[in-house]
C-alpha cells in the first residue's frame, strides 16, 4: 500500500506530503481543484512519460516520491535484485524532472525509466479517466485474458517456441536471399576463383622470389666481382698473399726483438686466414652462379601478374588468398543451396509441429479463462446494477493464408501474444443476445464493466494498490452507490485510492481527503486535506447539494455515511 506520496514544485503543487491508509482512500474536490495534477504526479512515479512544462514556474525541478509497503514478491526481488537495488519492506519509488531530463531512483539508487515503470507495474493499478474506453477496442481484450495468472506459464512456454521458430523462418529467409544474391554472383566468382588459383598464390613466398630475382638479374655481376677476388691470389702484380707473407716475416723479426710488435702480428695472421677464406669462397661461389635468363623472365612474369592481381582486387597477398578462400566456400555453398534449404525447412516442419502443440494449449487455457471471467463478470456486474448481463468472451484462431501452423485444414497465423482472436461481447438486458462491447454497452456501464475487470484481476494478480481517476464516468444515484460498496469491497485485498465526484462513492471512504486549490503569497496552490469525522459529512453534504450547505444535507450525508458503514 501506498504509506505516503510527497510531491514538490509540481504544476500548482509548490509542496505537500500526505498519507494514505489501508481499504478505501477517496479524493474529491472541485473541477480544477487539481486532482488531475495527483494523478499525474503519481504516473510519473509509476514511469509514465512527464514533460518538462510540470516543473512549477520559478523551480529548477518537479519531485514526486511515494513510500509504498510491499508484499514477499518474487518477481519484483528479482528486478530489484537485476539492477542492484537493496529489497526491503517499504520502497521509495522517486522520480525528478529537470529542464535537462529525468532522473528516477528506487531506495535512493539510481535506476533507468524502465525499472521504476517494471517495478510501478508490480506495485500499482492506475486507471485513467478514459482508460475504460480501452474496452471498447477489441485489440485490448487479449491483454484482459492474459491478465490471469494462470495464463502466463502458458504463454511464456508458446513464446519460447515461437522465438525458436521466428529465428528458423530468419534463417531460411535469409539463406534464400543469399541464393538469389550468389545465382546473380556466380559466374563472377568462378572466374576469379579460376584466375587466382592459377596464379597459385598459395606457392608464392615474395621475399624468396624477390631474392631469387635479385640473384639471376645480378649473375654477370657477382660472377666478375668472385673472378676479381679469386685472381688475387694469383696475380704477380701487388699480390696481396705475397705482401701479406712480406709482413708476417719482417713482424716476426722485430717482435722478437721488441714484444709490442706481437699485437700487429696477430691482426696480420688474422688478416692472412680471413683473406685466404674469402678467396676461397669466392672461387667456390662462382661454380654456384646461375646464368638463367629464361628463369628470370618467367619470374618477372609471376612478379607482373601478382602485381596486377593486387591492383585489381585491391587486397595483398594475404587478403587475395582469404578473399580466394571466401568465393570457394560461397561456391561450395551455392552448390549446396537445395539441401541446406532443405534441412533447415524439415527443422521448420518439426518446429511447426511443437509450436503448434503450445499453440492449442494456450488456446484452450485462454477459452478456459474466458468462460470463467464470463461467470465472474455476471457476478460482479450484478452488484453493481446490472444483474441480467452476460459476457461472453469468444477466443477464436486467427486465419491467414502464409501462417505457420494448421489446424483442422485451416492455416493459423502466429504472433508473439499467440495465434487468437479475442473479442468480448456483452448483454446487459435480459434476452438480448451478446453483441460487441463499442455496439451495445454505454459510457456507464462500460465504466463497470472495467470495474468488474479490475475487482477480478486485482485479487487474481495481488496487487498492493489499485487507483481509480473517476471510474464513475456515466453513473450516479442508486448505481453510485453500488460501485462505491464494489469498490469498498475490493479495498479488502486491496489499497483504492480513488478520484469521484459522486457522493454516494465517496461515503463509503475509509479515509476521505479533499483536493483544494488556494492563494498563498499571490500564487495558487494546490493542497490535499485529509478530513476529520466531521469534515467528512461537510464534504459529502457538499457533493450533494454544492456550496450551500444546508441542515438537510447534512443530515441526507449522516444517512448516507452511516447506512453504507453499516451496510459495508
Amino acid at each position: 500500500m501506498i504509506k505516503s506520496l510527497y510531491i514538490k514544485d509540481f504544476a500548482l503543487i509548490d509542496e505537500l506530503e500526505v498519507g494514505f491508509g489501508e481499504g478505501l482512500n477517496i479524493l474529491t474536490g472541485q473541477t480544477g481543484a487539481g486532482k488531475s495534477i495527483i494523478i499525474g504526479a503519481l504516473n510519473m512515479i509509476l514511469g509514465e512519460r512527464a514533460d518538462t512544462d510540470v516543473i512549477r514556474r520559478g523551480a529548477d525541478k518537479a519531485i514526486s516520491e511515494a513510500t509504498i509497503r510491499v508484499e514477499d514478491s518474487a518477481e519484483l526481488k528479482e528486478l530489484l535484485k537485476d539492477n542492484e537495488v537493496e529489497f526491503s519492506e517499504y520502497l521509495i519509488l522517486r522520480r525528478e524532472i529537470r529542464n535537462t531530463g529525468s532522473r528516477a531512483f528506487i531506495n535512493d539508487t539510481p535506476v533507468n525509466i524502465s525499472v521504476l515503470k517494471a517495478a510501478g507495474d508490480l506495485l500499482v493499478d492506475l486507471h485513467g479517466q478514459h482508460d475504460h474506453q480501452l474496452l471498447l477496442k477489441e485489440e485490448n481484450h487479449l491483454g484482459v485474458i492474459d491478465g490471469f495468472g494462470e495464463v502466463e506459464p502458458v504463454l511464456k512456454a508458446y513464446k519460447a517456441e515461437y522465438r525458436n521458430m521466428t529465428e528458423l523462418q530468419k534463417e531460411l529467409r535469409s539463406l534464400k536471399k543469399r541464393e538469389n544474391e550468389l545465382q546473380e554472383k556466380t559466374e563472377l566468382y568462378r572466374f576469379q576463383v579460376q584466375e587466382l588459383q592459377e596464379a597459385r598464390l598459395d606457392d608464392i613466398d615474395l621475399e624468396q622470389l624477390e631474392a631469387e630475382m635479385n640473384l639471376l638479374d645480378n649473375a654477370e655481376v657477382l660472377d666478375q666481382k668472385a673472378a676479381a677476388i679469386s685472381e688475387m691470389a694469383e696475380s704477380d702484380d701487388g699480390n696481396i698473399i705475397q705482401l701479406l707473407n712480406f709482413l708476417k716475416l719482417n713482424l716476426e723479426d722485430l717482435a722478437r726483438i721488441e714484444p709490442e710488435f706481437n699485437n700487429y702480428l696477430e691482426e696480420i695472421n688474422a688478416a692472412r686466414v680471413s683473406i685466404n677464406e674469402a678467396i676461397a669462397f669466392a672461387e667456390r661461389y662462382r661454380n654456384s652462379i646461375e646464368f638463367n635468363p629464361n628463369r628470370l623472365e618467367e619470374l618477372r612474369q609471376r612478379q607482373s601478374e601478382l602485381n596486377r592481381l593486387q591492383k585489381k582486387y585491391q587486397r595483398d597477398l594475404p587478403e587475395l588468398i582469404k578473399y580466394l578462400h571466401e568465393i570457394q566456400r560461397e561456391l561450395s555453398l551455392a552448390d549446396n543451396f537445395d539441401l541446406e534449404i532443405e534441412k533447415i525447412e524439415r527443422s521448420i516442419q518439426k518446429q511447426s509441429e511443437i509450436l503448434k502443440e503450445q499453440a492449442i494449449t494456450l488456446h484452450e487455457k485462454r477459452h478456459e479463462i474466458g468462460q470463467k471471467l464470463g461467470v465472474q463478470i455476471q457476478e460482479e456486474l450484478s452488484n453493481v446494477g446490472i444483474p441480467h448481463s452476460k459476457l461472453d468472451v469468444r477466443v477464436d484462431w486467427l486465419l491467414s493464408d502464409n501462417g505457420w501452423i494448421e489446424i483442422d485444414g485451416k492455416t493459423i497465423d502466429c504472433t508473439e501474444r499467440g495465434c487468437d482472436d479475442v473479442r468480448m461481447f456483452i448483454s446487459t438486458n435480459k434476452g438480448e443476445e451478446p453483441k460487441p462491447l463499442a455496439k451495445i454497452a454505454s459510457g456507464g456501464e462500460i465504466s463497470r464493466v472495467m470495474l468488474a475487470l479490475k475487482s477480478i484481476l486485482a485479487k487474481e494478480q495481488s496487487l498492493p494498490v489499485m487507483i481509480f481517476d473517476e471510474i464513475d464516468t456515466g453513473i450516479s444515484g442508486e448505481i453510485s452507490e453500488k460501485v462505491g460498496a464494489s469498490m469498498r469491497k475490493l479495498s479488502e485485498h486491496c489499497q483504492i485510492v480513488a478520484i469521484t465526484h459522486q457522493p454516494q462513492i465517496a461515503s463509503q471512504a475509509h479515509k476521505h481527503y479533499k483536493v483544494a486549490k488556494v492563494e498563498e503569497s499571490e500564487r495558487t496552490v494546490t493542497r490535499i486535506i485529509p478530513l476529520s469525522d466531521e469534515e467528512h459529512i461537510h464534504e459529502i453534504a457538499s457533493l450533494m447539494s454544492g456550496s450551500q450547505i444546508t441542515d438537510s444535507a447534512l443530515n441526507s450525508a449522516r444517512e448516507l455515511i452511516e447506512k453504507n458503514t453499516f451496510k459495508n
